[in-house]
């Protein structure tokens, strides 16, 4: 057993005791969890493989799993930028062979990719498994799970495409991942690590004690190039080009007030909606507030921006549950909404009329 897994396990023990202690100091508040919600609750894979569920699945399955759940957020060959990084890009044979991908040392990919990064095919199990797709999380089945996975790993070029990929043969795969050997756990923060390198769980410190280098500074910054100002808009607003999420931003770079008009704008002056209280809940529970905010954009417009822009269109409530319904992409900017099946036509309704009346709270 490896000194990772005796801390692991000594911490499991340790929050069990102090459980099992706070459950007998408050009598009556709460329950204990029943073995079925423990089991449901559960699910981690673990790079070992020890929780990995018994299924298979293959490449042409898994294609058509990934256009339906996957590729409006990350491309039919998960190269899209647009929400997330891609997926899939930057690996190559000779990294499949020696588990290093070079390019993360090189910096000859233009970003770095989720197949660069990642060393071990049971995260990415795991991580389908738990919490894709976004809006419905934990909905696929094993065997979707291992199609989607497959077809992502064809992608990148680690499996064939007539490959099927199981529970039987998935440590095979892992031996092929790009950036398998590319990981290290031998460093201060991790529990195990030597006591030469600060181990946690071997007697030694960790290195949170850093100085900072404060030699060789730069006295001032000079700026060696920009856009001029009469250019600024010469190719568009360049902040409608590049994904409106995570660490990649383009700057708003559209005619005088564009921008302004795009991100802000005064919440609408109507009437709040009947039970509307209920239908912030609903919005809630359906994963509407996940991508969109009442007074503030998100990921998608937020909900006082599309009040404003339908406020006094008569068709705005059935063209808007249409859109809802079937998703897609363009009218607020690249980011793609998937289609929303799992609202019914009249929670729709209930939403759409709650969000062009102001979206209140109460």
């Amino acid at each position: 057993m490896s000194r990772f897994s005796k801390t692991l396990i000594a911490l499991l023990v340790a929050g069990a005791a102090t459980s099992a202690a706070a459950w007998e100091r408050y009598p009556g508040v709460g329950r204990e969890a029943t073995p079925a919600e423990v089991k449901a609750w559960d699910i981690d894979v673990r790079p070992d493989f020890a929780g990995l569920p018994k299924g298979r699945g293959n490449v042409d399955d898994g294609m058509a799993l990934w256009e339906t759940h996957c590729a409006s957020c990350h491309g039919v060959f998960g190269e899209s930028n647009e929400v997330f990084t891609p997926l899939v890009g930057g690996t190559t044979q000779k990294d499949i062979e020696t588990g290093r991908v070079a390019a993360l040392v090189t910096g000859s990919f233009p970003q770095r990719t989720t197949l660069m990064k990642v060393p071990t095919v049971s995260t990415l199990f795991d991580y389908i498994q738990r919490a894709m797709p976004w809006t419905a999380p934990k909905s696929l089945k094993p065997d979707e799970v291992y199609a989607i996975l497959a077809y992502l790993l064809n992608l990148a070029e680690v499996v064939p495409a007539d490959f099927e990929l199981s529970d039987e043969n998935i440590h095979e795969v892992q031996a092929r991942m790009p950036n398998r050997n590319g990981m290290t756990t031998d460093h201060g923060m991790w529990p195990g690590a030597s006591q030469a390198k600060g181990g946690i769980g071997n007697g030694g410190t960790p290195d949170v004690k850093n100085v900072a280098c404060m030699k060789d500074c730069k006295k001032e910054v000079v700026i060696a190039s920009a856009l001029p100002d009469y250019a600024q808009d010469a190719h568009g607003n360049l902040a409608e080009q590049n994904r409106p999420v995570g660490q990649t931003r383009g700057k708003p770079t559209g005619a005088p007030g564009e921008a302004a008009g795009q991100n802000g704008g005064a919440a609408a002056a109507a009437q709040p909606a009947a039970g509307a209280a209920a239908t912030l809940a609903l919005a809630n529970a359906k994963g509407c507030m996940a991508c969109h905010g009442v007074a503030n954009k998100v990921v998608g417009p937020g909900y006082n921006e599309i009040a404003k822009k339908y406020q006094g269109q008569a068709d705005a409530a059935a063209g808007l549950i249409a859109k809802v319904k079937a998703g897609g992409q363009g009218v607020w900017g690249a980011v793609p909404m998937p289609p929303q099946g799992h609202v019914s036509d009249e929670e729709l309704g209930q939403l759409v009329k709650w969000i062009l009346e102001g979206a209140k709270a109460q």
